[in-house]
């Protein structure tokens, strides 16, 4: 209801709405305003969400490079241990094989040899079917050389391994000894033993009565600069 108030020249015109009217409109304008508007403390910043996928980035790469790390020393380690157990086999095997060789039997012999400024000395003892013909299907006894041969006749690279042939006959032909490889790829090796009575290494061992004390074998390694050594006692003593 609109109701005009004053003199002829000017005329107010004044609303006569009842209250409770007004204030329904303005109930009405604040409830559309209350849905348009959103809280600000629900959502996230730009500058939030960047933060939080560095955050996420960084814990990632660290994940990843942790177990790439991991995975390396896995790899390594395997690869070091490939490599170190045909050495630590042959270790095994000269103990087992030189601490039950008889005296006074000419059961151990050793020569030096070099070719081409390379170390390839020989060890020579016999011995039975066993570990140390790796073989046990042997009637007799053998005599063992422990040595380097070509791998071909066409390369240079050299393998150690065990030359096999019957004991007590000369006159046996190439065609009973068998060659059996143990490392491949080795540059040198050099046979040292321990005489007592001169309290010193020497490069020959030809006394077919007595037995080394000490047998030390120092192999040049082609994937490494450093050699392979071991000294191996051929009697048990006590610590």
């Amino acid at each position: 209801n609109v109701v005009a108030v004053g003199n002829r020249k000017s005329l107010t015109f004044m609303s006569i709405a009842p209250d409770n009217w007004r204030s329904g409109i303005q109930d009405s304008r604040l409830g559309q305003r209350r849905i348009f508007e959103i809280p600000k403390s629900l959502g996230f910043t730009l500058l939030e969400i960047i933060l939080a996928m560095a955050i996420l980035g960084m814990m990632s790469l660290a994940i990843y490079r942790f177990v790439q790390s991991n995975l390396i020393a896995v790899y390594t380690s395997s690869q070091v241990s490939a490599a170190e157990a045909p050495y630590s086999e042959l270790r095994d095997l000269l103990i087992e094989q030189w601490q039950s060789l008889p005296q006074g039997r000419g059961a151990l012999t050793g020569e030096p040899f070099k070719l081409n400024d390379r170390q390839r000395d020989e060890i020579r003892w016999k011995c039975s079917a066993g570990s140390g013909l790796l073989t046990r299907y042997a009637l007799g006894e053998f005599m063992a050389l422990l040595r380097l041969r070509p791998e071909s006749e066409k390369s240079d690279q050299l393998d150690l391994g065990l030359l096999r042939k019957p004991a007590g006959d000369a006159g046996i032909g190439p065609e009973y000894e068998t060659w059996v490889p143990l490392i491949k790829n080795v540059r040198s090796l050099q046979i040292r033993y321990f005489e007592p009575r001169l309290n010193s290494w020497v490069d020959r061992w030809a006394d077919t009565a007595r037995l080394p004390r000490l047998v030390k074998l120092t192999i040049g390694r082609s994937d490494s600069s450093v050699p392979w050594e071991a000294i191996i006692p051929l009697g048990r003593t006590p610590y």
